[in-house]
């Protein structure tokens, strides 16, 4: 996929960002900032058998963080936790299809560290 399709991928998910909003009764939840740019997210979870049923993101932000985040959404629904603990931030790189740049690249992970946050979370609950 060329640089202009994959921009237009993160732009896609930006205006229409996939599992946007909240859980009316997660059981777990995170929220995290960027001080330095503003972007905050909180993710809510719906963890059933150490498998997510359920999960959504909300908050604002760049197109970068809000679109990575609507990506990562789409790949942790229905996997198991274990297997979820292994997502890296390469893999968020690879779903947005380009290197951001480095001022950039805490944007991208703001999703993927709120998260590995809800991760811990859940770890510390079972």
């Amino acid at each position: 996929m060329s640089d202009s399709l994959y921009r237009e991928q993160i732009l896609e998910h930006w205006r229409t960002p996939q599992n946007f909003g909240k859980l009316v009764h997660p059981t777990h939840e995170a929220f995290e900032n960027n001080p330095l740019c503003g972007d905050e997210i909180g993710i809510h979870l719906n963890v059933n058998n150490h498998v997510v049923g359920d999960i959504r993101f909300y908050g604002v932000g760049c197109a970068i963080s809000m679109a990575a985040t609507s990506m990562l959404t789409e790949i942790i629904l229905g996997k198991k936790i274990e297997e979820l603990k292994k997502i890296k931030k390469e893999d968020v790189f690879n779903l947005l299809g380009v290197m951001p740049s480095p001022s950039r690249v805490k944007c991208a992970l703001l999703g993927l560290s709120t998260f590995k946050k809800a991760l811990q979370i859940f770890e510390q609950t079972e």
